[in-house]
């Protein structure tokens, strides 16, 4: 028995008329017989094709602003009946049903008429309800019928009726149908957590997912692990949306440290001036401002300049022809930023495999996001961490408070504090990291990683002393004992800004004034696993 089943009768309703006249033409030259619905038809007649109304099928007018139209057994018969079962073709037969050999229906825009900021009353008319009712029984029904959701497939149907004489075979078919359920999978969870949004609910008893496939990964973290990058719909500049002006494909790896590379960027105001991130796995090893975009790469540079190897550039200014020769100065994977003039394209094309991304924009810090994480048998779900302070917010422990150019540095690295995996330490001086530690598991490890890395550039830059004397230091979370600060007040630093909470708080500000350190706590912290 063959799984080949010809094509004679589709439905076409559609709210995207991206590629219909063009398919409907196809269709009819072979015979096929074509139904629509309300503006679909109009399009269709209008380029001089045969059309049939529903309305005629069913008997029943399109009605209540055309809310229903398709609802009807004469639309759903025709889609759901098995062909090789004689009590469905009986029933056919006896109630004037005609069998649907294929359905084309894309959805009202209700994703994009939620990023358009619409009012709750427009996004709730814009949630489709005939259309996945009948995507998802064409779906079912794929041993006979053909169900295409999105313009992208047009041409692969066309190809697969000339391949095989006006059939489709049972393969094409499935493959059709898993992209319709996912199409209408997609499209509930775009309405279920828009929905959860919009009255409040912050743990809704159900929580679904979806994207769509940006691009297939030629592999994951590691050579042996398949992946993919999927984008979620959102508009927020970053890797997901950025233009790729050049460079071979990203990589897993470059995906994610680049989105990390250009959140951390992005706490920086760029009306407040040209700042630089450098990130190398998942973690900055250089983080400046500057007068200029090149002075904040030069500094951000100078923090650790063989982590910075390979690494990632981010940028909150787009980038000019001066700061793209210096970056040129050392292997780069990818460079991300709002913009890039045309000198700076011309010279980064020397160098075929950077990559060159640019964003048309920053992405805002504070913005409210979730973000998620699989773990065995579950998923984890949180508010991103937008917190922040500003200098109302600090209160000062210590019998010495900061300088105004000190407390400047503490808020910067109170900033760069966040995007480092805990425990994270970073030393700070003149708008510039001048250590980071991370990722270890204690806190003095991490202080005494971060000022050996500063000891190491002092003897690369040719300095007398590492740039950590008379700097100051971030701690993303309490101090438990006094032992990271004394390693902190060791390396020079003249000032610390942690969250405070620890039993050891008195001890700890004890130690600081004893060194003659300012400290000040957020009462916020920063983990980042």
């Amino acid at each position: 028995m063959t799984d080949l089943h010809p094509v004679r009768r589709a439905l076409i309703s559609v709210s995207d008329k991206t590629g219909l006249n063009e398919l409907a033409t196809k269709l009819a030259e072979r015979g096929v017989e074509i139904l629509s619905t309300g503006g679909s038809a109009k399009t269709l007649r209008d380029a001089g094709l045969e059309v049939i109304d529903v309305a005629d099928i069913t008997g029943f007018p399109e009605m209540m602003d055309g809310r229903v139209k398709t609802l009807h057994p004469m639309v759903h018969g025709g889609l759901l009946a098995l062909r090789d079962n004689p009590q469905h073709t009986d029933a056919m037969n006896e109630h004037g049903i005609g069998p649907i050999d294929l359905l084309v229906v894309n959805l009202y825009p209700f994703e994009a008429t939620v990023r358009k900021g619409a009012d709750y009353n427009t996004c709730i008319e814009n949630i489709d309800i005939g259309g996945p009712a009948m995507i998802r029984a064409a779906a079912k029904n794929h041993a006979f019928v053909n169900v295409l959701v999105d313009t992208q497939d047009y041409a692969a149907l066309i190809a697969e009726l000339d391949k095989n004489g006006g059939e489709t075979s049972l393969g094409f078919r499935k493959n059709l149908a898993q992209i319709a359920f996912a199409r209408t999978a997609a499209y509930d969870a775009a309405v279920s957590t828009w929905m959860a949004g919009a009255i409040g609910e912050n743990t809704p008893r159900r929580v679904a997912f979806s994207g769509q496939l940006a691009q297939g990964l030629r592999y994951g973290e590691n050579p042996h692990q398949n992946a993919a990058f999927y984008t979620d719909g959102t508009a927020r500049p970053g890797v997901a949306t950025a233009i790729q002006h050049q460079g071979k494909e990203l990589s897993y790896n470059n995906i994610n440290d680049t989105d990390a590379a250009f959140e951390l960027v992005s706490e920086f105001n760029p009306n407040d001036g040209p700042a630089c991130a450098i990130i190398k796995h998942a973690n900055p090893c250089g983080v400046a401002r500057g007068e200029t975009l090149l002075q904040a790469y030069k500094s951000a540079f100078d923090c650790d300049r063989t982590s910075a190897f390979g690494g990632i550039i981010a940028l909150n200014q787009p980038l000019d022809a001066e700061t793209a020769e210096e970056i040129t100065g050392i292997f780069t994977e990818v460079v991300i930023a709002p913009g890039a003039s045309e000198a700076a394209r011309e010279i980064f094309a020397a160098k075929k495999n950077l990559r060159l991304l640019t964003t048309d924009g920053m992405p805002h810090p504070a913005a409210a996001l979730r973000t998620y994480r699989q773990v065995a048998g579950g998923i984890l779900v949180q508010d991103k961490d937008n917190g922040s302070i500003g200098e109302t917010d600090l209160k000062v422990v210590t019998r010495k408070a900061p300088s105004d150019a000190e407390l400047a540095d503490l808020l910067f690295a109170w900033k760069v504090a966040k995007h480092v995996k805990s425990n994270a330490i970073v030393y700070v001086k003149d708008g510039a990291t001048v250590g980071v530690g991370a990722g270890q598991m204690s806190r003095v490890d991490s202080t005494r990683i971060a000022a050996q890395k500063a000891r190491d550039m002092a003897d690369v830059l040719d300095l007398a002393e590492p740039l950590t004397t008379g700097s100051v230091v971030a701690s993303d979370a309490f101090f438990p004992f006094s032992d990271g600060l004394l390693a902190a007040a060791e390396a020079g630093a003249t000032a610390i800004i942690q969250p405070g909470g620890s039993m050891r708080d008195d001890e700890v500000i004890q130690a600081a004034d004893e060194a003659g350190i300012a400290m000040v706590f957020t009462g916020m912290r920063h983990f980042r696993h």
